[in-house]
């Protein structure tokens, strides 16, 4: 079915069971082989790409939805989620959507909610839904023109989490339940767009106390094989409520 005739159709729906001038936008970052990467669609008949977004319900409340909407795309569950911004321009959404007829839901005027969400790569299952051709990872200094304001919001989303993970311990959501020193730090330095020091990091990682060194070790590869870990989880959370007392 074609793009248009999809979004006529759901428009009659959305009426119906949607607040209305209210949507939510979603950057869900992943980190895969030392990458730091984004979830995005690419929408049918469009060169453009778009962040997993959709609208609350009426029986919902802006969480539920936001979480719901992840699950639909990701089928991942429990995925951290953190509202970051309101984003109220005029004529966000209009421009798009100018061939169609004004009384159209997804052309009205919306204010959109941001949240990020960290997930662990492996654990998300991509969905390409009925006005998507495709759902990939882009790594965040390859991202594909985006729709809309969609590169505005990642542009906050990802300024917001570095400031966060100045003072919060935000890996745990992002790497597997094992993981290496030098993963954890590569981690950082790609969030925070900078160079950590190794001999300090180390310590100061180890110092917050939120890792759990394993009787276990990394197999394969040319060089001696780096020590594995996982996070303590009732102190993670601790730290998680109460931040660091230094940043990076």
């Amino acid at each position: 079915m074609e793009f248009k005739r999809i979004i006529e159709e759901k428009s009659k729906k959305a009426w119906e069971i949607y607040i209305p001038h209210l949507s939510i936008d979603c950057v869900v970052f992943g980190f895969q082989d030392s990458s730091l990467k984004v979830l995005v669609t690419k929408m049918k008949e469009n060169n453009l790409w778009a962040l997993p977004g959709g609208y609350v319900l009426k029986t919902e409340n802006i969480k539920e939805a936001a979480n719901r909407i992840l699950h639909q795309r990701t089928g991942a569950d429990n995925i951290y989620l953190q509202q970051f911004r309101v984003f109220s321009d005029l004529n966000r959404s209009e421009g798009f959507f100018e061939n169609f007829d004004n009384t159209i839901w997804n052309k009205q005027r919306f204010l959109s909610i941001g949240f990020y969400a960290l997930v662990d790569y492996s654990n998300v299952n991509l969905v390409i839904d009925e006005i998507s051709d495709a759902c990939e990872w882009k790594a965040i200094d390859e991202l594909p023109e985006l729709m809309m304001d969609h590169r505005r919001i990642f542009d906050k989303a990802l300024s917001t989490l570095r400031k966060q993970l100045n003072h919060k311990p935000i890996g745990y959501n992002l790497l597997p339940e094992k993981f290496t020193m030098p993963e954890l730090q590569k981690l950082y330095e790609i969030i925070l767009d900078k160079k950590l020091n190794r001999g300090n990091f180390y310590r100061k990682i180890l110092r917050y106390d939120i890792l759990i060194k394993l009787d276990e070790i990394r197999k394969g590869g040319a060089h001696k094989a780096p020590d594995l870990y996982q996070f303590d989880v009732e102190k993670f959370q601790l730290a998680l409520e109460n931040g660091f007392s230094e940043g990076w």
